[in-house]
């Protein structure tokens, strides 16, 4: 079985549209550590909205915060501290798509960063990348980050509109496979979600 931790470059790369469309492909339950804002309108249920198996279980978060804000500021505002200890993976017999908050620098309390969960959670990780002024700097860094932290980084998926120099530069120079890009969609919904099924179902 799969474990799967979805990472960004930053935030609004995508992350929750590829979550979604792994979750669909692999029939995999899906887990958001932290949800940090949105509550009524949380990336659990943007991914509950999204896929049509009727496979998967959806763990609920271990920290729902109020504001939308990084997730060690939105604790202090509602009176609590991320305990690094309360994490640890659903149990479940299928595979299992976890996706993170914001980028891997985002802090959840004073000492532990997004990076510092992958790594202790020891599953692979897939890192979103979206095209913009920028993005390569982005990329390398978080790259470099992750091969810092020791983390089995699977492969990039490209998310948005295309940018071939772009694109060819970040995988040459890493190393790391594209395991498939996301075209930009003026709406995503269900179709567009299954649509990724062939794509990634063998990942």
């Amino acid at each position: 079985m799969r474990k799967i931790f979805v990472t960004g470059i930053g935030t609004d790369v995508g992350k929750t549209i590829v979550a979604a469309i792994l979750t669909e492909a692999l029939e995999a339950d899906y887990w958001k550590p932290v949800q940090a804002g949105d509550l009524l309108k949380s990336d659990t249920i943007k991914v509950e909205q999204l896929i049509t198996n009727t496979n998967t279980n959806f763990f609920s978060e271990t920290y729902r915060l109020s504001k939308p804000m990084s997730p060690h500021a939105a604790a202090a505002i509602d009176g609590v501290v991320i305990d690094m200890n309360t994490f640890s993976l659903p149990k479940t017999t299928k595979n299992l798509i976890v996706e993170g908050a914001g980028g891997l620098m985002v802090p959840l309390n004073d000492k532990a960063l997004i990076v510092d969960l992958i790594k202790q959670l020891a599953i692979e990780t897939v890192l979103v990348v979206s095209n913009y002024l920028g993005s390569i700097n982005h990329t390398l860094l978080s790259l470099e980050v992750l091969k810092q932290k020791k983390v089995n980084v699977i492969g990039i998926i490209f998310n948005g509109e295309t940018n071939p120099e772009s694109e060819k530069y970040i995988l040459e120079y890493t190393g790391i496979p594209c395991l498939g890009r996301i075209k930009q969609h003026e709406k995503i919904n269900k179709e567009v979600v299954l649509s990724y099924k062939e794509t990634f179902c063998k990942i």
